[in-house]
């Protein structure tokens, strides 16, 4: 099959995000798919890969790879859209299963528990490259690599929230009691996730970006790099508050924003909004993506926010659908968005209305 995109189109479209995460696009980025723009017979026998499919070993990489290549040959990249594939379908805080913990997706989605019950002092992590999981994903990364030759970008695993990953390890209940029964136990943990969630990025990332390898970085966000960088979260971080946060939280997003070039956080739900403040605060962070949750108002009413993140000089990833984009757009202007759409094939007045914002 031909993914219908070329090299030349790759640096162009990473030339814009590039400027983007720098604060010299003028305008948003619109990562726009089209849908069905050349449909073909399938002929491949793997599944999509994807949570319920992931722990399906009986297909080889280069199978599931032959899978993803074909659907990807069958779509349209337009605007700031490129061809990748999203490895955040071996779960949220897959790093807590490179370090020991049990994934299930037995009911279709993938949730992650500790091998066995043990207290924070017996807790440690320690990522391990053999891991089953680990080692699946690094073997279609090189299927990848092998058959589209940075043509294709991908991202990722979804590695989580360091704090995340400790809330997996210890249980969600006992690490709270543990911030204030145990609070040098839960330090100590986290240095060892951080080293541990490094280490497999760097593993990762050898194969990604091989020596002299120039293909963009990206995770399960879909916003594309040309330097190092990542999704930082902390969805436990909803249920502390601000002095927590920045004893336990902030250190660990402090290094990620050092090491890393191109950091967006992931501030997910109104408990997280008492933090907004301290994350604006960290100069090296580049993005935010304000999650409002299932339930409450869509993003009109949050324009606030929106203009609070853009004043502190961050750009911002929209969540909502192409009305919302429209909406919040015409009220305070598109510079420093960033949003992500699928289109089918042949619905031109809707693409060239979203193309006219760029």
């Amino acid at each position: 099959m031909a993914i219908h995109f070329s090299k030349d189109r790759m640096e162009e479209v990473k030339d814009n995000y590039r400027r983007w995460w720098n604060g010299e696009l003028d305008r948003p980025i619109v990562n726009l798919t089209l849908h069905g723009a050349h449909p073909h017979p399938s002929k491949s026998r793997a599944p999509w890969l994807s949570q319920s499919s992931c722990g399906d070993f009986r297909w080889s990489p280069e199978e599931l790879i032959d899978t993803m290549d074909e659907g990807l040959s069958t779509l349209e990249f337009a605007g700031d859209g490129y061809p990748r594939v999203s490895f955040d379908c071996f779960g949220p805080g897959v790093a807590a299963a490179f370090c020991g913990a049990t994934l299930d997706n037995s009911s279709g989605r993938v949730w992650f528990f500790p091998d066995k019950k043990r207290e924070i002092g017996d807790i440690h992590a320690v990522y391990d490259p053999h891991n089953k999981w680990a080692e699946r994903i690094k073997a279609i990364y090189r299927a990848g690599m092998e058959r589209w030759d940075g043509l294709v970008v991908m991202g990722m695993p979804d590695l989580g929230g360091v704090m995340d990953v400790a809330a997996t390890l210890c249980g969600t209940e006992n690490l709270l009691l543990y911030l204030y029964d145990e609070p040098e136990e839960v330090l100590r943990l986290i240095g060892e996730i951080e080293k541990a969630w490094y280490a497999a990025y760097d593993d990762f990332s050898k194969i990604l970006h091989p020596a002299g390898g120039d293909m963009g970085w990206t995770d399960w966000s879909g916003i594309l790099s040309p330097d190092p960088s990542y999704i930082a979260q902390c969805d436990f971080c909803y249920m502390i508050g601000d002095e927590m946060f920045k004893e336990f939280v902030l250190p660990t997003l402090r290094r990620d924003t050092e090491r890393l070039t191109n950091v967006i956080y992931h501030l997910d739900g109104i408990g997280e909004l008492c933090h907004l403040d301290t994350i604006l605060a960290m100069p090296e962070l580049k993005a935010v993506q304000w999650v409002y949750g299932e339930g409450k108002p869509g993003p009109m009413h949050w324009l606030d926010v929106y203009r609070k993140i853009r004043a502190a000089g961050k750009r911002m990833w929209l969540v909502g659908g192409i009305q919302d984009f429209f909406e919040v757009t015409n009220a305070i202007g598109g510079e420093g968005f960033y949003c992500s759409f699928g289109l089918n094939w042949g619905d031109d007045d809707m693409k060239e209305k979203l193309l006219g914002q760029r």
